[in-house]
């Protein structure tokens, strides 16, 4: 078995396919640039952002103010939606799916997260009033209405992008 694998001196390894034969590598890219760009750097805070405000919520005895249910879903379905386009983005399947407008999908997308989580943010500020200061629930609670406004900030910063680029007339790349 050893010796199977090696082949005996004297002979060639054997012929180099043609220069047409299909190549084994994949033909899934990833974009090495996204996470330097202002649009990776806007969609990494955003998921981080919102992975700190369902995660500081979710810790805590949330059910007790109903309010921040809604909170919780906006959280996780932006988050969730978040991911999937910078996935989009960085395995640059945008590229190859040109019968989507991916860039109005994005204006959209960032536009409506914008306005969700400016009402988060609004409902969870409203929210810490039902803590009581210096207890865990409060300091989660006040943290994470911090955090969804830096996320809104960051939604709002992924729309301006964007609809700067379409205004202009050109795709994202």
């Amino acid at each position: 078995m050893e010796g199977a694998a090696v082949a005996p001196p004297g002979r060639s390894p054997g012929p180099s396919p043609p220069d047409n034969y299909p190549s084994m590598s994949s033909t899934l890219a990833f974009d090495q640039h996204l996470a330097a760009s202002p649009k990776g750097l806007l969609l990494l805070a955003e998921m981080t952002g919102g992975l700190l405000v369902w995660v500081l919520i979710g810790g805590t005895e949330y059910s007790s103010v109903p309010a921040l249910g809604w909170v919780m879903f906006v959280a996780i379905l932006c988050w969730v939606l978040t991911i999937g386009l910078f996935v989009v983005f960085l395995s640059r399947a945008h590229v190859r799916a040109t019968w989507v407008p991916w860039n109005k999908v994005s204006v959209c997308f960032n536009g409506s997260a914008t306005v969700l989580y400016l009402v988060n943010a609004a409902v969870s500020t409203a929210s810490v009033s039902r803590a009581t200061r210096g207890r865990h629930n409060y300091n989660c609670w006040a943290s994470s209405a911090l955090f969804a406004f830096l996320t809104t900030l960051c939604y709002a910063g992924s729309s301006w992008l964007g609809y700067r680029v379409w205004r202009a007339g050109g795709e994202e790349q």
